[in-house]
């Protein structure tokens, strides 16, 4: 398939490479290091740490493909715009769809993290945790109401303060660490590790969100790999070193707290660290929510846009304007599945590993389109047959939990099929007036997509 990219043809956005970074590093780093490293200690005891350096390295190919999508295809549309480039509306729609219903289910998941914090700073209950969840949930709503210029700038801000609190857990903990709660390396045998990466994909989920903002950023082409790569690096420091101290300070306790960033200030500062900690998990929670409601948001738009959902949402795909009728879908299936998690009492884990298969599948069909699009001996394109192999591993290691993106996928598919089935009666759509089926101005500055990528 032959691209051309054509300078001029959208309004350029606003965000920084600087912006960018702190975008991709609250949507990955997110709320994996406060609750995460002591869940997969739970499943796999201190083997859990070659998890987290196989998703590290997994990480990395999947940035590298998605980044250069993004790239090269900067559009709202993000995933579902390269599924479609690719292999048409129907994958458009099924990666669309599992997507943007993945992140009010991960963001009440997220939410609740948060609130646990609160809760065990405090010592309050259920109602704490719920409430602060919710407050949550409304703060980046009206963060992102406000426009993505602005989401952005408090995206630096909150991962500017959480990588000091990170830095200041290690060192405040580090000195309490134990060569002793090391052992036995793997107390529930080698195989545990596969179900460990299996809830660390949770942490690693946030590659393929900002590609719904490529547009916004200033010179999409350089921008969005080098803020990607500089994201690589600094998570995958920051979660195995987080990960090793939860081990090698908390021992087995690790497995009986869901607030361990919590406990490894409180090593160092005694027990009213846990505040500080809190306020950690609050920046985190808000940083990584912030990034997926942009992204979904935007995606929401595109989806109206180019027909897998109600045209009704099409408002705000534009670059620089804010689509607040998706954010506003998002904002309230993320409260009606906060609460029936409180109703049923199940826990967030189930929601993890609901929204964690969702993303597989999205990173399937993404790292798929990847193959397909990017120019032949292109670094992207060899990055993306790694990821292919990495997403593989991850598809098998999902199990029962890829039902759900089945039921997602069948209910778009659906809605494809009824809306296809109406445009005779409506008549044809109206042509799209931005986005990567738009149609262009005449103009002599045109660059070739293969000199981009």
């Amino acid at each position: 398939m032959t691209e051309t990219l054509i300078k001029g043809a959208a309004p350029e956005g606003g965000l920084t490479a600087v912006q960018g970074t702190a975008l991709y590093v609250g949507a990955v780093l997110g709320t994996g290091v406060i609750a995460l490293p002591a869940l997969a200690a739970e499943a796999a005891g201190p083997a859990s740490l070659l998890a987290w350096i196989a998703m590290v390295l997994v990480s990395a190919p999947l940035a590298a493909s998605f980044a250069a999508l993004g790239a090269r295809f900067p559009d709202s549309g993000g995933v579902s715009t390269y599924a479609r480039l690719a292999f048409g509306d129907r994958p458009a729609a099924v990666v669309g769809w599992c997507f943007y219903l993945a992140v009010p289910t991960g963001s009440s998941a997220a939410a609740l993290f948060g609130g646990a914090y609160v809760s065990e700073a405090l010592g309050g209950s259920t109602l704490t945790t719920v409430a602060t969840a919710a407050g949550l949930m409304v703060a980046v709503t009206v963060f992102n109401a406000a426009g993505v210029k602005v989401a952005g700038r408090f995206q630096l801000a909150f991962v500017g303060l959480l990588i000091v609190l990170l830095l200041l857990a290690l060192a405040l903990s580090l000195p309490y660490a134990r060569a002793a709660n090391f052992q036995p390396f793997a107390p529930h045998g080698w195989s545990a590790i596969g179900p460990a990466a299996a809830l660390l994909v949770w942490s690693f989920a946030g590659w393929e969100a900002i590609t719904h903002l490529a547009a916004e950023f200033r010179r999409p082409a350089r921008t969005v790999p080098l803020a990607a790569g500089l994201a690589v690096v600094i998570v995958g420091v920051l979660y195995v070193s987080v990960a090793f101290a939860v081990i090698a300070v908390l021992g087995p306790g690790a497995a009986d707290t869901e607030a361990p960033l919590g406990e490894l200030m409180a090593r160092g500062l005694g027990g009213h660290a846990r505040l500080l900690a809190a306020g950690a998990a609050l920046l985190l929670t808000l940083g990584a929510m912030n990034a997926y409601y942009a992204g979904a948001a935007k995606l929401g738009a595109a989806l109206g846009r180019d027909g897998a959902l109600p045209a009704w949402l099409a408002r705000g795909s534009v670059a620089g304007e804010v689509p607040r009728r998706s954010l506003g879908v998002i904002s309230v299936l993320g409260f009606a599945a906060l609460f029936a998690t409180v109703l049923t009492r199940t826990g967030a884990r189930p929601l993890v590993l609901l929204t964690t298969g969702s993303f597989v599948a999205v990173y399937a069909i993404g790292v798929a389109a990847a193959i397909r699009l990017l120019p032949r001996r292109s670094k992207g394109r060899a990055a993306s047959f790694a990821a292919l192999a990495a997403v593989v591993v991850l598809l098998a290691m999902s199990g029962g939990y890829l039902l759900w993106p089945l039921a997602v996928s069948g209910a778009a598919l659906l809605y494809v099929g009824w809306r296809r089935r109406r445009a005779p009666r409506d008549g044809p759509p109206a042509a799209p007036t931005d986005g990567p089926f738009a149609a262009r101005p005449a103009t002599p500055d045109v660059v070739e997509a293969s000199e981009v990528v």
